[in-house]
């Protein structure tokens, strides 16, 4: 892990993993007393990141390498997962340490509402990225808005993957039944790809950072036979569900497009147990600040992780070992 990393060498890392799922972590849990933010036993913790051609995956592996190469006694690795929903509940079960997750489906899970049906014991490291809603349709299919979406094949996303949430929102918010007036592909971001190519898929929906390689992929390959939707018109109804839902734009540049897009966006998070060893919080979330110019080689989202936004998790709190961290890194409150 100490050498550089190829794409290659990533996506092995990540397989093995997640095939040894999170059994062979240590992270120590808080026992109380003072954060020194020094780790004095051999710890290895997993980060659940999300699918292999999205940004969680980049950024989630950039990370874990940068844990690696600061030379302490943590080691990480990164798998390769469904994303949000399925993140936290592996986070929990205890079979990964820290997890990538959307602002939304953070607050659910702390909430205990939506796919919870009990509040989870979850904190956060810090605020990082912001994920944008992209919806692409194949123009033959014909749909020129969310409403038009009845009685197409329409990829949802990863099952419980923050996407999915955001997808199911937004049908439901154009007055659809996403369980009976659409047909769900619950796919993973390269098979739906390759679907919206070969034409079995007529519309899909990611929520990723930018540029998101897959969405790079179908864009460069497909061109004029797709296009993004502007979903704007329904954010209203997404903010009556969480006032974290926000106007943004995909620049035109991005993805080599004629003009910008509006869309809906959230911000991401980096989520921890409450009671993981506060001194590893405090070493994750220095490792994630101080060495955030090697992340950003691994993508240009990680560009928008700033200590000042860092605190911005309501209403999930932060870890207190990340609260230390923050606090000798003088992040704004």
């Amino acid at each position: 892990m100490r050498r550089i990393l190829t794409v290659t060498t990533i996506t092995t890392l990540a397989l093995a993993a997640g095939a040894c799922g999170g059994r062979q972590n240590t992270a120590a849990t808080d026992t109380g007393g003072e954060v020194t933010c020094q780790v004095a036993q051999d710890t290895r913790i997993g980060i659940a990141t999300g699918n292999a051609t999205g940004v969680y995956f980049a950024l989630g592996n950039a990370f874990a390498e940068q844990v690696n190469a600061a030379g302490g006694k943590v080691r990480a690795t990164a798998a390769e997962t469904g994303a949000s929903v399925q993140n936290i509940q592996q986070l929990v079960a205890g079979t990964y340490d820290v997890a990538f997750s959307l602002a939304d489906t953070a607050a659910d899970a702390f909430n205990g509402t939506s796919s919870f049906t009990t509040k989870q014991p979850v904190t956060a490291l810090a605020r990082i990225h912001t994920n944008y809603t992209q919806v692409i349709v194949r123009k033959a299919a014909g749909i020129k808005d969310v409403a038009g979406m009845k009685g197409k094949r329409v990829s949802t996303g990863s099952p419980k993957s923050g996407t999915e949430v955001i997808a199911g929102r937004i049908l439901t918010a154009a007055g659809l039944d996403p369980a009976k007036d659409v047909s769900a592909q619950k796919l993973d971001l390269t098979k739906t790809v390759d679907g919206m190519k070969d034409g079995t898929i007529d519309a899909l929906f990611w929520s990723g950072g930018l540029p998101t390689p897959g969405i790079t992929d179908l864009l460069t390959t497909a061109k004029d036979q797709v296009e993004f939707l502007d979903v704007t018109p329904l954010l209203p109804e997404l903010q009556k569900i969480n006032q974290v839902y926000q106007e943004g734009v995909i620049p035109a540049a991005t993805y080599q497009r004629p003009a910008d897009v509006k869309t809906i966006i959230v911000p991401n998070v980096l989520l921890v147990r409450a009671d993981l060893d506060p001194n590893v919080a405090c070493v994750l979330t220095r490792t994630l600040f101080e060495r955030k110019a090697q992340l950003e080689q691994a993508g240009a989202a990680a560009k928008e992780i700033t200590l000042d936004t860092a605190r911005k998790t309501s209403p999930v709190p932060l870890h207190r070992g990340a609260e230390k961290a923050l606090d000798e890194l003088n992040a704004p409150r």
